[in-house]
């Protein structure tokens, strides 16, 4: 049978190849068998990919997660959206009615990942409460976080304030109907990060952006403090915060409010006591001033995303107060106690923080000033109408000259106010040298009487009346 050459070359190639590794593998060591070191080359692969795929199951696992919300409750005028709006880091915006979402960015640097964690801003009429369907619902419990806002400017709201949204938010949650072993499992979990709350070291071992292992993968065995009287009497299942926002207006209300260090302090007492009642932590804060909103962010993404949080409490400025949750207790509270002065414990809030009076500010007409010779006319018209009358001065109403002015007299006149109101030294009429003056002229008038009954000397009475006034003048 004629075979095909190259079919022929293909052949012999085939056995060279043979060949040559049959003489490959005899030239080999015997202490090296090529059995062993294909199957030792085999284990490097599967576990180089096996340390690639842990690695990427790793990455996965620490991504940030998705879905996380913040749902901010407070009074008309608190600074709400304001304080989101910070976080988020945009100074222009446009304040919304009924429920307003927003969000802000949590960066992780260690795995070089981003999400976005949704805010939720409820208007402050109860109005809208029903509106907190559309923000916390069953799926999303869990993933949520709220923030109660009080208004530092007007302090004599603020535990009626806190009541008031804490009932709003405990009612939505009873209304989601969850499953009890759920319910009491997240309850579980907010007690107990309540309970593990360590003071953090000075040394900070961690990096700030590296988050925490899950609760999970800690160590269950841990024993744990029992609570403390009035603590957590009030568990939602979901982390709650105190953010007490205008704290630049204590300030003011020293000022304007007569408000001491005593007052702050019982303010302060109050909304502790609050917190402690509910888990939650404490902070005050200032747009205007900026002050603690990176401390609020960063305590934010601590408690959604598990970041690390090594900032310890700060309870010495009466307007930089931070209070995490599970750091207080009544034996604290009770220090803020010792500078009570004219106030006491068991004082009601009420009573204590009034709110002050409103000031009613009168806007009066304003009366424009009309010209000045018209001014003049009318007075001269009232004054020729009703001519001043002078109580007391028995003036002859002939010797005033025709003009209305009050300046405008004649000697004549001068004269007889003279004559017949001698003045003391002191300004006051002395009745008895008008009773001398008077004596003395009827004895004139008697002892130099003519013929014919007239008196001699001068015919004009002023004449007569002034040399009268020249000799009894009191000297």
């Amino acid at each position: 049978m004629c075979s095909h050459p190259g079919l022929r070359f293909g052949n012999e190639a085939l056995k060279m190849a043979a060949v040559g590794r049959a003489s490959t593998v005899a030239a080999l060591p015997g202490n090296y068998p090529s059995v062993d070191n294909q199957s030792a080359e085999e284990d490097d692969g599967q576990n180089l990919w096996s340390s690639i795929l842990s690695e990427v199951t790793t990455r996965s696992r620490s991504k940030l997660p998705t879905g996380k919300n913040v749902l901010v409750l407070g009074e008309t005028g608190a600074g709400k959206t304001t304080l989101v709006a910070k976080l988020q880091g945009v100074e222009d915006y446009i304040k919304g009615k009924g429920l307003e979402y927003m969000y802000f960015s949590v960066l992780d640097d260690d795995i070089d990942d981003h999400t976005r964690c949704n805010a939720w801003v409820l208007d402050g009429d109860l109005y809208h409460k029903g509106l907190q369907k559309f923000a916390v619902s069953q799926d999303n419990l869990a993933n949520t976080m709220v923030l109660l806002v009080v208004d530092m400017s007007r302090p004599w709201l603020a535990v009626d304030s806190l009541q008031k949204w804490a009932s709003v938010i405990q009612e939505h949650i009873d209304k989601l109907r969850i499953v009890p072993e759920t319910m009491r499992e997240i309850e579980q979990k907010l007690m107990r990060h309540f309970q593990e709350y360590t003071e953090p070291s000075s040394a900070g071992t961690a990096s700030p952006q590296r988050r925490n292992p899950p609760s999970s993968e800690t160590d269950d065995d841990s024993v744990l403090l029992p609570l403390g009287d009035n603590t957590l009497t009030h568990n939602l299942g979901v982390p709650m915060m105190v953010v007490c926002t205008k704290c630049d207006a204590i300030g003011s209300l020293e000022k304007e409010h007569d408000y001491r260090d005593e007052h702050f302090d019982f303010i302060q007492s109050h909304i502790r006591h609050f917190c402690l009642q509910y888990g939650a932590a404490l902070l005050y804060t200032s747009m205007k001033e900026n002050k603690n909103l990176d401390l609020l962010y960063k305590y934010l993404i601590h408690r959604l995303y598990g970041f690390h949080f090594d900032f310890p409490a700060q309870v010495v400025e009466k307007d930089s107060v931070f209070i995490p949750s599970g750091w207080d207790n009544e034996k604290k509270i009770a220090i803020l106690y010792e500078n009570f002065q004219t106030l006491k414990i068991n004082n009601n809030f009420e009573e204590i923080i009034v709110k002050p009076p409103l000031r009613k500010f009168v806007h009066e007409k304003e009366l424009g000033a009309e010209d000045d010779q018209v001014f003049l006319v009318k007075l001269q018209s009232l004054l020729t109408k009703n001519p001043p009358a002078a109580a007391g001065r028995a003036t002859d109403s002939t010797n005033r000259g025709t003009s209305g002015s009050p300046r405008a007299s004649n000697r004549s006149t001068t004269a007889n106010v003279t004559s017949v109101m001698p003045m003391q030294s002191g300004g006051q009429t002395s009745e008895g040298v008008l009773a001398n003056f008077f004596n003395s002229l009827l004895s004139k008038k008697s002892g130099t009487q003519g013929p014919g009954g007239n008196v001699t000397g001068s015919s004009t009475p002023g004449t007569t009346v002034k040399k009268s006034v020249t000799g009894c003048w009191p000297r």
